[in-house]
């Protein structure tokens, strides 16, 4: 092929590291590719010619079998605590890092093919990716994107004209093109600290901290950098986990390798929106004691957390008695942060004012009515925000079979909302903070059944509707509605 690609900008700096971060590996080879979908606009953020990616090379590079010039493919070292057991190496066994751009922003991301094939940590696995998993997170990952929640991105997906085998039988396979801030991980810091590597531990440090948070850098005191980044990380962590809350999103695999160092959401596997509510919901079909359920997902980002900070001990302070009590009070941050973002973002929800923190247990007698009921989370808060602009509340009464209890928490939200001037303003609020529209288990289901079949018009139409959650887009009402009993997904899977 020609080298069409140099218009593809690189500037690879993960490359640079030491070689013992990584390892050099090509994507392999797939028999016909076929373009399922891209994302122009982020193509176009990213200086890439979207015109150029639905050609026969951008495809071949989707794909994994053009290697663009300035790209220099690998696949990163990490390790991790899977479901609480540690995994002293794990690694990218079904993805490549083709490399790293500079955006319009000037900010640095990567550019990683997921289901490329075998690398050096697949520890048996095929590499590859089934059609399915790479169709969940091309639609959920862009929209947690729309919803302003941080995220990886999808700049394209292909088929690979081969197939894949997983206990459900063979199934076609897919490469999916996803971009970061980065690939970095709390399991990245892992690998390094199980061996007592302490200087590799440093050095990834330091590129974290230059690449990431640059604000951390302190040049007199090298230490207090690594403070200053732990804290930037909790804080980071603390903020995502209450948007994820907020929109009753569940990621359900929050291993330490899932936990990026960016404060992204990473790895769409058995990840779901909540219908009917439920604090102890889990949809995960491997987390069968609801360890990565909605309400345990602050405790566990907390200690995912820990273990971060337990790798920087050796950075913290020379004095093993004093670097541990740096990370106790680092860490002990993360629940009045995460709180504080929490909070904000239920009374937006609620139609509240920030300064109305007297009425917080309004919103924790709200959400235990929603739940006591089983009421749709989605569709609740959109109701809500109706009956916030005016519209008869006859709509939101009805989801819920006890009406007393319902009718008495209404009256009290009624008497709670600020009825002056700033009406407005909440009730804008209130309609940025409660998406009409989400990634619906069953529509995304729908939609991965659909591909199956050869028709990619329901994944097309789910992923564009989803570009503006929060409008309402009359074409596109009935991918509000819950699902009807027989559609309603209990689990998800993850992708190998």
């Amino acid at each position: 092929m020609s080298d069409a690609l140099s218009q593809i900008h690189f500037d690879n700096t993960y490359a640079e590291l030491p070689e013992h971060f990584y390892i050099k590996q090509d994507p392999a080879r797939v028999p016909a590719p076929k373009l399922i979908g891209i994302n122009s606009k982020l193509a176009e953020e990213l200086s890439i010619d979207p015109h150029w990616l639905e050609s026969p090379e951008g495809i071949a590079m989707l794909a994994g079998n053009f290697i663009p010039a300035g790209a220099e493919p690998l696949a990163q070292t990490y390790a991790g605590h899977q479901f609480g057991g540690f995994v002293p190496q794990l690694g990218d066994g079904r993805a490549i890092l083709l490399g790293e751009v500079n955006d319009k922003s000037n900010t640095r991301r990567d550019i990683q093919l997921k289901g490329s094939g075998r690398t050096p940590f697949s520890r048996g696995g095929d590499g590859k990716a089934a059609l399915g998993p790479v169709i969940r997170e091309y639609i959920v990952s862009e929209a947690m994107a729309a919803l302003g929640v941080p995220t990886t991105r999808a700049l394209g997906a292909v088929t690979t004209g081969e197939s894949v085998l997983r206990q459900e039988g063979s199934l076609p396979g897919a490469v999916f093109t996803r971009v970061a801030s980065s690939h970095i991980r709390v399991g990245t810091f892992q690998y390094f600290a199980a061996q007592k590597d302490t200087d590799s531990v440093r050095i990834l440090a330091d590129y974290a901290i230059a690449r990431h948070y640059p604000s951390c850098l302190a040049t007199a005191d090298p230490a207090a950098s690594y403070t200053a980044f732990l804290q930037a990380v909790v804080t980071a962590q603390a903020e995502l986990i209450a948007q994820w809350m907020s929109f009753g999103f569940i990621h359900g695999v929050m291993n330490t390798d899932n936990t990026a160092i960016s404060g992204e959401t990473i790895d769409y596997g058995p990840c779901a929106f909540i219908d009917a509510f439920h604090p102890q919901c889990v949809f995960s079909s491997i987390d069968r004691q609801a360890r990565y359920s909605w309400e345990n997902q602050p405790n566990m980002a907390l200690w995912n957390l820990t273990r971060l900070a337990e790798t920087l001990l050796p950075l913290l302070d020379a004095n093993e008695t004093k670097s541990l009590a740096i990370a106790e009070k680092t860490l002990a941050g993360f629940s009045e942060c995460f709180s504080q973002q929490y909070m904000s973002r239920f009374r937006a929800k609620f139609g509240l004012a920030q300064n109305q923190t007297e009425q917080d247990e309004l919103i924790q007698d709200g959400l235990s009515l929603i739940a006591n009921q089983q009421v749709d989370f989605t569709l609740f808060f959109r109701q809500l925000t109706r009956a916030a602009s005016g519209n008869s509340s006859v709509a939101l009464s009805s989801l819920f079979t006890d009406q007393d209890s319902f009718l008495q928490w209404f009256a009290r939200w009624q008497n709670a909302v600020d009825p002056t001037e700033q009406a407005a303003t909440i009730l804008t609020t209130m309609q940025r903070a409660n998406p009409i529209v989400i990634p619906r288990n069953h529509r995304v289901e729908q939609a991965i059944q659909s591909a199956y079949a050869g028709d990619y018009s329901p994944f097309h139409r789910l992923t564009k509707a989803l570009q503006n959650p929060c409008a309402e887009q009359a074409e596109y009402a009935d991918l509000e509605a819950p699902p009807r009993p027989e559609e309603i997904i209990a689990e998800t899977f993850c992708g190998t």
